[in-house]
């Protein structure tokens, strides 16, 4: 049984700079559609409250996350993204062992 690494959780920001923030997050996730390694990238909004912008990853691995970090297009979203961001929560980091999408 493969062991795929998660990261989830969500970005928040003004009620304003909500839309700019998931275009970046959004724009991550194009760039990202050539990694291998990154299984799923998706992003989500919640009606309700409308400053937080969720986010759930399945990696390969842990070190596949950490690597992507280090892409300069990803670099340069991050860059972007810092001037609005408010807060970040982290949900725990799971260690997925199957379902559908994941191979």
């Amino acid at each position: 049984m493969k062991n795929y690494y998660s990261v989830n959780g969500f970005i928040s920001s003004s009620v304003e700079d909500r839309e700019e923030l998931l275009d970046i997050l959004l724009q991550a996730s194009r760039d990202l559609e050539e990694v291998e390694d990154c299984l799923i990238y998706s992003i989500g909004i919640d009606e309700e409250d409308v400053t937080k912008v969720y986010i759930y990853e399945v990696w390969r691995n842990e070190q596949a996350h950490k690597n992507s970090l280090q892409l300069e297009a990803i670099q340069k979203l991050v860059e972007r993204a810092k001037p609005i961001i408010k807060g970040i929560k982290d949900f725990p980091s799971l260690t997925i062992k199957g379902g559908k999408g994941i191979n």
